[in-house]
C-alpha cells in the first residue's frame, strides 16, 4: 500500500485506539491534548514517511511516537509547574514511571470506556454523535459539518460545550456498574444508531464521507459484540439492522448522485456478504425474551433485502411496522408504514392513512402522498410533487421530485 493509501488508513484505524488510550491517561477532562498528540503523531508519519518511507511496521511506529510525545508533554508539564507556575506536582505520573499500556486488551477497554463516556445521558444526543465523530471515529471539523449539513462554527461550538459539560459532569472513563449497564448501554446504541442514520439518510453530496460515517457507527457497534458484558440481544439487533441497510448503499443513488428509489433499485447491486452479516446478526439476536425497537426495524430491513414484490412480503413489513409503533411511535416510523400498507392491501387506505399523520412541515410526507395519487388523481400527485419540491433541501431530493413533475406536465 502505497504512502498516500496508507497513512489515510491507518489514521481511520489507529487513531481512535491511540486517542482513547491517551484519553483515559490524561483523563476525559484533558482530551483534547489526547487528541493532539495523536494527530501530531500522524503529521509526523506523513513528513518522515514521505521522506523515507513507511517503516516495516507502520502500527507500532505510530505508538511508539505517540508514547514518547506523552512522556514529552509529561515531563514539559510537570516542568512548568515546578520551575514556572511554583506548584508542587503530586503522583504526577511522569518520566520513566509512566505505564502507557498500549496492548490489544487496554486499546479495546478504552475505546468502550471512551464509547460510554461520550455516550452520556447528560449530553445531548446531536453532541453525542458529534462527539463520537470527532474523538472516537477522528473525522474534523469541516467533515462533521458536512454530516450534519451545517457549518463549521456551529460544530465547533457544540463540541466545546459538549466537553464543558463532561468536565462539569466530572465523567470518567470507566465501564458503568452493572446496575446501570442497561440504561447507559440503552444511550449508546441511540448514539451508534443515530450515528448510522447520518451516514445514510444524510442528503449530503459526499457520498464517499456518507459511507465511512456509516462503516465506523458498525465498526463501533461490532466492538459492543466483541465485549462480553455487551453483547446483548439489542446490539446484535442493531449491527443486523446496519448491515441490511448498508448492503443496498450502491443502488441507493445512480452515477450523477441522484437519488434512487427502493422499487427502481437494481439489486444485483446489493451486497450478498452483508446481507448474510445481517442475517448472521439478527439469528444472534433472538436469543431471550427482550423485543427491541432494533429488532423490529431489523426484521423490516431484512424483508426489503428481498426483490420479490409480493403482498404477503409486504404484508410481514406491515405488521413489523405496527409492532414497532406500538413499542416506540415515530412519525417517520407511520408515515413508512403507510407505503407497505399501500404495497400490502390498497393505496386508498394508506392515503386515508398517510393524511391522518399531517406532516406539513415535512417533504417525505408529501412526496409519499405524491406517489400514493399516481394512478389516482394525478392532479392531487402534481399538487403534493410541489410542495414537496418546495420543502425539500438537498439537490437529490430536488431532482428526484422535478422528474416526478416532468413525468406529470
Amino acid at each position: 500500500m502505497e504512502n498516500q493509501e496508507l497513512i489515510p488508513h491507518l489514521f481511520r484505524t489507529e487513531y481512535r485506539k491511540i486517542t482513547a488510550v491517551l484519553g483515559k491517561t490524561f483523563g476525559l477532562e484533558h482530551i483534547e491534548i489526547a487528541q493532539d498528540i495523536a494527530s501530531d503523531t500522524f503529521l509526523l508519519a506523513s513528513e518522515m514517511w514521505g521522506i523515507k518511507g513507511a517503516p516495516d511496521n507502520p502500527v507500532a511506529w505510530l505508538y511508539t511516537v505517540a508514547r514518547n510525545k506523552t512522556l514529552d508533554y509529561l515531563r514539559r508539564d510537570k516542568l512548568f509547574k515546578e520551575k514556572v507556575s511554583g506548584q508542587v506536582v503530586r503522583n504526577s505520573p511522569v518520566g520513566d514511571e509512566i505505564d502507557i499500556d498500549l496492548s490489544a486488551r487496554n486499546i479495546t477497554d478504552s475505546q468502550l470506556q471512551m464509547m460510554f463516556a461520550i455516550c452520556h445521558p447528560s449530553l445531548p444526543l446531536e453532541s453525542q454523535i458529534g462527539l463520537a465523530l470527532n474523538v472516537l471515529c477522528g473525522f474534523g471539523i469541516n467533515e462533521i459539518a458536512s454530516a450534519f449539513l451545517t457549518n463549521k462554527e456551529t460544530i465547533n461550538k457544540r463540541l466545546y460545550r459538549a466537553r464543558e459539560k463532561l468536565r462539569a459532569e466530572q465523567v470518567k472513563m470507566e465501564f458503568p456498574d452493572e446496575a446501570d449497564i442497561e440504561s447507559r448501554l440503552d444511550a449508546v446504541l441511540k448514539t451508534l444508531y443515530l450515528l448510522f442514520n447520518e451516514g445514510f439518510y444524510s442528503a449530503g453530496k459526499d457520498i464517499t464521507l456518507r459511507k465511512e460515517v456509516c462503516i465506523e457507527a458498525m465498526w463501533l457497534t461490532k466492538m459492543l459484540i466483541e465485549n462480553p458484558g455487551t453483547d446483548r440481544p439489542p446490539v446484535n439487533a442493531l449491527l443486523a439492522l446496519m448491515c441490511f441497510h448498508a448492503s443496498r448503499f450502491e443502488a441507493r443513488t445512480n452515477p450523477e448522485g441522484e437519488t434512487v428509489l427502493y422499487q427502481d433499485q437494481d439489486d444485483s447491486l446489493w451486497d450478498s456478504a452483508l446481507i448474510s452479516r445481517g442475517e448472521y446478526y439478527l439469528n444472534r439476536s433472538s436469543t431471550g425474551e427482550q423485543l427491541s425497537r432494533y429488532h423490529l426495524e431489523a426484521a423490516i430491513g431484512y424483508w426489503h433485502t428481498i426483490k420479490a414484490d409480493t403482498p404477503e412480503k409486504w404484508e410481514r413489513i406491515l405488521q413489523y411496522y405496527n409492532q414497532l409503533l406500538i413499542l416506540e411511535y415515530s412519525p417517520i416510523a407511520a408515515l413508512n408504514r403507510t407505503y407497505a400498507l399501500a404495497k400490502a392491501r390498497s393505496k386508498a387506505e394508506a392515503i386515508r392513512e398517510a393524511e391522518k399523520l399531517n406532516l406539513a412541515d415535512n417533504h417525505l410526507y408529501h412526496s409519499l402522498l405524491g406517489e400514493l395519487y399516481l394512478g389516482v388523481d394525478e392532479g392531487k400527485a402534481l399538487g403534493y410533487f410541489n410542495t414537496a419540491l418546495g420543502l425539500a433541501k438537498s439537490r437529490a431530493d430536488k431532482q428526484l421530485l422535478l422528474e416526478k413533475i416532468k413525468k406529470l406536465c
